[in-house]
């Protein structure tokens, strides 16, 4: 396993594990790789959309000087301190850094005056912007497509979405919750990805009404991007080994022709240190787990490659009716992890006689919706049509 960049380069490249690249973990990286793949693959989509007149163009008018706004010398100077003032700190105690990278940044230590002159920076930055703008003698009348303003999509999906996984993990764990409500709420663990898609998918929402961008075509762009994008999540999770592994196993059943490892692992230097001491280990991480389980992430990951194949392949035939692909992608999506949640290890709730987790009970709906939701879209495309 690999918690962090430096277990990685280890194996890769023979450098000493728990070195300078141990801040950049690796659950972290490939969450930050699946957003920037859900981007790329968003606003291709949508500049075919846009080619094909679906998306239209928000006619503004770009005024000298009025781009940067007071809202934005605010949030910058915030930003801008916030840097300075904690990264001067985490490199100065980089030892303490290297080990609990969350519980440094998110406490309330760091360097003032360095904070000051990160504020300061920023907000000269920004003064200068405004005043370049400035010398512009007239408005000037743009249009800006939908595919331009990926960017603030994908960052309201991000912050909605990890507040909306967080939210649907501490339900979920509630006890746990308030044995220490600070903690849970501070900690980079305990991520419910249902939350993460409906926190996600509010916070788009609210950013696409704001803008008058027609909803149906864009829910339908992103979904081969968030199934492809949770797919390479996965692989992070896996990779780190972050406790997303399934049931245990007694053991490899004869005949299995496949690596030993997508069958069952014991998911050895795991990032959440679960598991038995390994003889002889010196590093941070030195546990891994009594049993074999399965290795549920790679599973899952496998499955959203493929679903996102399906998607991307009738995304072209299905652009008449607008809304269809995406009840496909709930449809999919609920399939996968109503099955994938028999070999999870997930607490479960008694449901009209069943045993299902909170992700099974949440993933029907999905399959519910889509089943519906797809009926309703065919038929008034098919209306539309004649």
């Amino acid at each position: 396993m690999y918690p962090d960049l430096s277990y990685l380069l280890h194996d890769l490249i023979g450098t000493a594990r728990d070195n300078g690249f141990s801040i950049v973990k690796t659950f972290g990286l490939f969450l930050l790789l699946a957003f920037l793949v859900a981007a790329r693959l968003l606003k291709w989509e949508m500049q075919r959309r846009e080619r094909l007149g679906q998306l239209l163009p928000e006619k503004t008018l770009q005024v000298p000087g009025d781009t940067v706004t007071t809202a934005d010398y605010v949030t910058n100077i915030i930003i801008g301190f916030i840097l300075g003032y904690k990264l001067p700190y985490a490199i100065a105690n980089f030892a303490a850094w290297q080990e609990d990278p969350s519980g440094v940044l998110l406490s309330l230590d760091g360097y003032f005056i360095t904070g000051l002159l990160g504020a300061a920076l920023f907000f000269g930055y920004y003064y200068n912007i405004a005043r370049k703008q400035g010398a512009v003698p007239d408005p000037v009348p743009v249009d800006v497509y939908p595919s331009q303003r990926v960017g603030p999509i994908t960052m309201r999906a991000a912050v909605g979405g990890l507040i909306g996984a967080k939210f649907f993990a501490v339900i979920e764990y509630w006890d746990r919750f308030l044995e220490n409500p600070l903690q849970e709420l501070l900690s980079g663990g305990g991520l419910a990805i249902y939350g993460g898609l409906i926190g996600g998918g509010v916070a788009v929402y609210l950013y696409l009404r704001k803008h008058r961008i027609p909803v149906l075509p864009i829910m339908d762009a992103v979904a081969p991007a968030l199934i492809v994008a949770y797919g390479v999540g996965r692989i992070g999770c896996q990779l780190s080994g972050d406790g997303d592994w399934g049931t245990a196993i007694a053991g490899i059943p004869d005949g299995w022709f496949l690596p030993d490892w997508l069958y069952g692992y014991d998911y050895p230097h795991n990032v959440i240190h679960a598991g038995e001491p390994i003889p002889g280990c010196t590093v941070d991480y030195c546990t891994r787990l009594a049993e074999l389980h399965y290795p549920t992430p790679v599973y899952e990951t496998i499955m959203s490659f493929a679903i996102g194949g399906i998607l991307w392949a009738v995304r072209k035939p299905l652009t008449v009716f607008p809304g269809l692909l995406f009840c496909l992608y709930l449809f999919f999506n609920g399939v996968e992890r109503f099955f994938i949640e028999y070999v999870r290890l997930n607490d479960q709730y008694s449901v009209l006689g069943l045993n299902l987790t909170q992700a099974q009970i949440i993933a029907v709906g999905f399959m519910v919706a889509g089943v519906a939701g797809a009926a309703l879209v065919w038929r008034r495309g098919r209306r539309d049509l004649i």
